[in-house]
């Protein structure tokens, strides 16, 4: 995951400021939308035998336990050694697709060391990839890595790219995905809704983040909202439905209401009080 300028990490994930070096005040979009959690532990078991079973010192050490052991311990980090990888990969794709976008507005940009750095990791495909579906939906991009703002609710996100597609206003949020074994990229997760609904309802978007500076978002109910995913073997453009949007942004609210409690109960570290008998009479 990419670091807008604004975020700051915390111990109840990621919040944002209202200026650089100020106080984390909302979370982030994606925070809220993590108290949505799923039950992993079916794919991380399957991840720690797939990677116990493949592992070349597996037949050589049956026999001797201490050996075992340690493979054992290696494979059971499989799943999260797999997650922080692609979210390294996400972070080199993210950055490559901002630096485009930045390049085509004419702006300062670091297209070609962003390039490279993809290359050095045999990442080279995302790119690619990334610049057709740019050329096949001739993208003509208004603003890239758009940080906004909602104070009534109180969050804040950062949008990956603000452009006119089809003659339409779009935001548009890009998802990096395997392919599966047939070789078509992966579908995004539909949680991805509301986060475009999200960012939709922002009321703000950050003018100069270090004087802490914002103006009014201009986005509302006519922008088509698009999550892109982007992958090594092509990409795919999945439109948000509209009529799904008002139940998408019922649960985003229910869940921004769930981490409101979860973060006032940790500030005031409520905890079970033992207490002892009643005295004898």
């Amino acid at each position: 995951m990419t670091s807008p300028k604004l975020a700051i990490q915390t111990d109840l994930g990621r919040m944002y400021s209202r200026r650089v070096g100020g106080e984390a005040t909302v979370p982030s979009i994606t925070t809220i939308i993590g108290m949505d959690h799923v039950d992993l532990t079916g794919w991380a078991g399957y991840m720690a035998a797939k990677s116990l079973s493949e592992d070349a010192r597996l037949a050589s050490s049956i026999s001797e336990p201490g050996r075992m052991r340690s493979l054992v311990r290696d494979s059971a980090s499989a799943a999260e050694i797999y997650r922080d990888a692609a979210a390294a990969r996400g972070d080199r794709v993210h950055n490559y697709a901002e630096q485009w976008a930045l390049a085509e507005l004419g702006q300062p940009h670091e297209v070609d060391s962003a390039r490279q750095l993809l290359q050095s990791h045999g990442e080279q495909d995302y790119a690619e990839h990334f610049e057709y579906w740019w050329r096949d939906y001739r993208v003509e991009p208004v603003a890239a890595e758009v940080t906004v703002w909602n104070q009534s609710i109180g969050y804040a996100g950062t949008i990956d790219l603000v452009a006119r597609i089809g003659g339409r206003e779009c935001l548009v949020d890009y998802k990096t995905k395997t392919s599966d074994r047939d070789g078509f990229v992966k579908r995004p997760d539909d949680k991805v809704i509301m986060q475009l609904a999200a960012a939709c309802k922002a009321e703000e978007q950050v003018a100069d983040a270090e004087s802490g500076q914002w103006e009014p978002w201009p986005y509302g109910s006519d922008t088509m909202l698009l999550a892109v995913a982007l992958g090594p073997t092509g990409s795919r453009t999945f439109m948000a439905p509209p009529e799904a949007m008002p139940d998408y942004w019922a649960k985003f609210y229910a869940l921004r209401r769930n981490w409101e409690a979860a973060f006032k109960i940790a500030r005031s570290r409520a905890t079970l009080v033992e207490i002892t008998p009643p005295p004898q009479q």
